[in-house]
């Protein structure tokens, strides 16, 4: 396994890996990796012969109100654990390699970017397709694997290589979960034994939209008020938005569409943040 910290090696390797005629599948994270980015990994082994996984927290997808400076940091277990896994290259860059003094060119997504997270969070997309489209070009991958948790970062990406004609495909990972249903993420670590209590609402309040969806209901009002109310009956959640959308654009929607709506939930358990989405 390949550690490389620079832009001009990372350049230089993924050149060497294209000269082979090599598939390259990028595993893109902000580090403290857990089982979910294990599953990413592994999709990407099965489908590309060159694996890189970047572990990097990107400053440009934090507000000026969030904690960038305390986000969990791993990496020496990052490391072990992409060694394990047998990545091909971990791509670990100081912020300061990709983001140098004087940086001023930012990607932005126009529309799917809006809603949902965007609402609350209004330049964080705008980080992550900077980011992307930077990744794109210094590890020129054929795959990005990416989790479903994630569902609007998806479509945003998804959008962005469209739009920009990147010729890089999507492979989405359905969501791993916890086996009491939590979805795995790194903020689950920031959670008390009562707030994990709480939190599990979440992935109670999706099931129940799936077995209203099964039963025939079609509409997004009368899902959501269920799932709102199921979330509201825990004190230390608070809801940012729980709503109904199309699975591309993430428009609302009017009337529930089986294999093309998404129930996309975020919610604050006292000051931990947490998102989590069904496709219905």
């Amino acid at each position: 396994m390949q550690k490389i910290e620079s832009v001009s090696e990372m350049r230089t390797v993924a050149a060497q890996c294209k000269a082979a005629d090599q598939t390259i599948a990028l595993v893109p994270t902000m580090g403290a990796l857990h089982a979910g980015h294990a599953a990413l990994i592994a999709v990407a082994k099965t489908r590309a012969r060159a694996v890189v996984v970047s572990v990097f927290v990107n400053p440009l997808a934090f507000g000026p109100n969030e904690m960038f400076p305390n986000y969990p940091r791993s990496p020496d277990a990052d490391l072990k654990l992409c060694e394990e896994l047998k990545v091909n290259v971990v791509f670990l860059p100081a912020a300061a390699e990709l983001f140098p003094r004087g940086y001023s060119s930012y990607v932005t997504e126009e529309a799917v970017s809006k809603p949902l997270c965007g609402v609350s969070r209004p330049t964080h997309f705008r980080g992550v397709t900077t980011l992307m489209a930077k990744l794109f070009n210094l590890v020129r991958p054929d795959i990005v694997v990416l989790g479903e948790r994630d569902a609007q970062q998806v479509a945003v990406v998804r959008k962005l290589v469209a739009d920009l004609n990147f010729g890089v495909e999507i492979a989405v990972v359905p969501t791993v979960r916890e086996a009491d249903g939590l979805a795995v993420s790194v903020r689950n670590r920031d959670l008390t034994a009562n707030q994990r209590m709480d939190a599990l609402t979440i992935s109670a309040a999706l099931r129940r939209a799936q077995e209203m969806v099964g039963t025939g209901v079609r509409s997004p009002d009368r899902v959501i008020a269920e799932v709102t109310h199921r979330l509201g009956q825990r004190l230390r959640v608070r809801v940012i938005y729980a709503s109904m959308v199309d699975s591309t654009t993430m428009e609302a929607v009017r009337e529930i569409t089986p294999g093309k709506t998404l129930l996309a939930i975020a919610v604050w358990i006292d000051e931990v943040r947490l998102i989590d989405s069904v496709e219905l």
